[in-house]
């Protein structure tokens, strides 16, 4: 509870009052998480006619899953399919929550950057008029840390490896102060020890403070309470169209481990298994193993600190071999009427642009699942759709040329369908036992303990449930604290 980021007071006053005042002069006022959760009781015109994708501080009332097509509008039931037999192959119904429809970003990821920089902000911790907020990411989160520090009235500096894909680049260069805040590290998706070295030589210097996502236990806590309460309501809204479903489970690609969090609320709420999904060239959770992968916004070769390991109930792994050629698939004309050859709804089809890279690595770990666990028409699962396609559009060209030759024509695109989607195993899935959950929770101790200066004590404390269940008693302070920060601006205070 020592932790950065964790406090439930003022720590430092001078710096509180530096942050009233750059709020109030930048006419800021910040959501609190149960609204976030329940966008029901965010006032209507709290966003009023904010631009989605500017910089409008409005838009911190966007940031959660009920946002409509448009990014404008807000709905009662967060925007899904439910992946028919026809696209996945299996019995089980899979239901793909989209997360495109969030601010700034057309990604779940900025509410991760929220949720660790206002409770910093409404502590005292965080200093938006003199500090630069330090974003390490090898996807979407440093897009999205970016985009809440420059709304919240500060600096944000992204920090992810050079050969991540262009669109992620020039999104960034099109929201930085300097371009000097886009910090480019060695590799690709599987080099986090080179973001984290970078990280290191940035936190000898005064005005940085670092953000790490995979340390950030508010990561944790904001998919916990928004995201898996977002999940549950799609759950009881698909049931109400339908013969009831049984909620087998949630997956989810592991990357910093934020959004399994949601899993933890699911597993209390409806009983639901917890998957975390990653890469097959680089299997830490399954083999303690290492490699190199292209399944972009999934980092590993390390545990994250704020997995909850021990409430973790299967390991899916799958190929970025099937990823990339499957963006293909899912993201041309050919691929596209391949699918609609083989029955795929248009409707269903429609949404794919919907699906980046690790949207599609979660629905090949679901059908995975479905087929190894014997899954049935009445068994349910759900995942999310991390981005869209459009962050995306350079890695289908490079696929194209690498993989296919420059020709993706009805044979191959019918060969990739059947080799990639319909033929997918249910291989490399492991459902853990006690033994499993320990060796994968130890693992951890080379990262954080030996190399990230994490206690001893504080890193075997997140064996026990209770140390999560404490975690989550911060959330109503917080949220009374944000109250309390936004009537000292001044501004109309969140009810």
């Amino acid at each position: 509870m020592e932790r950065p980021g964790l406090a439930t007071e003022v720590v430092d006053e001078a710096v509180y009052e530096r942050a009233v005042r750059r709020f109030r002069e930048q006419r800021i006022v910040m959501p609190t998480f149960g609204q976030l959760a329940d966008p029901t009781t965010i006032p209507a015109a709290a966003a009023d006619d904010a631009d989605p994708d500017s910089p409008d501080p409005r838009n911190l009332f966007r940031v959660h899953w009920h946002n409509g097509a448009d990014r404008r509008s807000r709905v009662a039931v967060p925007v899904h399919v439910v992946l028919p037999r026809s696209l996945t192959g299996v019995d089980a119904p899979i239901i793909v929550v989209l997360a495109d429809r969030f601010p700034m970003i057309a990604s779940h990821k900025v509410l991760a950057a929220y949720a660790c920089l206002a409770p910093r902000i409404v502590t005292g911790q965080f200093d938006p008029t003199t500090q630069r907020a330090i974003w390490p990411s090898t996807g979407n989160y440093c897009r999205g840390g970016v985009a809440i520090s420059r709304i919240m009235g500060c600096r944000g500096v992204a920090v992810l490896p050079e050969g991540m894909s262009r669109e992620r680049f020039q999104w960034l260069e099109g929201w930085v102060a300097d371009p000097a805040d886009i910090i480019r590290t060695p590799g690709t998706e599987s080099n986090v020890k080179e973001i984290y070295d970078r990280c290191a030589e940035l936190a000898r210097e005064p005005d940085a403070v670092i953000f790490n996502q995979f340390a950030e236990f508010p990561n944790h806590l904001g998919h916990y309470m928004v995201t898996g309460r977002a999940l549950q309501t799609v759950l009881e809204s698909v049931n109400l169209d339908r013969r009831p479903l049984r909620p087998f489970a949630f997956v989810s690609a592991s990357g910093s481990a934020g959004t399994l969090g949601a899993g933890d609320w699911l597993k209390e709420q409806l009983g639901t298994k917890t998957v975390a999904v990653e890469a097959l060239e680089c299997p830490t959770m399954l083999e303690n193993g290492f490699g190199e992968h292209n399944i972009q916004g999934i980092g590993d070769k390390h545990i994250p600190l704020i997995h909850n390991v021990m409430s973790t109930d299967y390991v899916v792994a799958v190929s970025d071999k099937s990823t990339d050629r499957l963006n293909v698939l899912f993201n041309t004309d050919v691929g596209r009427a391949e699918l609609a050859r083989r029955g795929v709804p248009q409707a269903v089809i429609a949404t794919l642009a919907s699906f980046g890279v690790s949207s599609i690595c979660n629905v090949l770990a679901a059908i995975k699942l479905a087929k190894q666990a014997g899954l049935g028409p009445d068994d349910a699962i759900i995942t999310v759709a991390t981005d869209g396609a459009r962050m995306y559009g350079t890695e289908v060209e490079r696929v194209l040329a690498h993989d296919f030759g420059g020709t993706f024509d009805a044979p191959v695109a019918a060969a990739t369908a059947g080799e990639h989607l319909y033929g997918a195993a249910a291989d490399h899935v492991v459902e853990l036992t006690n033994e499993d959950r320990r060796r994968i929770f130890n693992l951890g101790y080379y990262t954080w303990v030996e190399q990230q200066g994490v206690t001893f004590d504080d890193f075997v404390a997140r064996r026990e449930q209770s140390y999560w269940t404490q975690l989550r008693g911060l959330m109503p302070r917080w949220d009374a604290l944000i109250g309390e920060f936004n009537a000292h601006v001044g501004a109309v205070a969140a009810r």
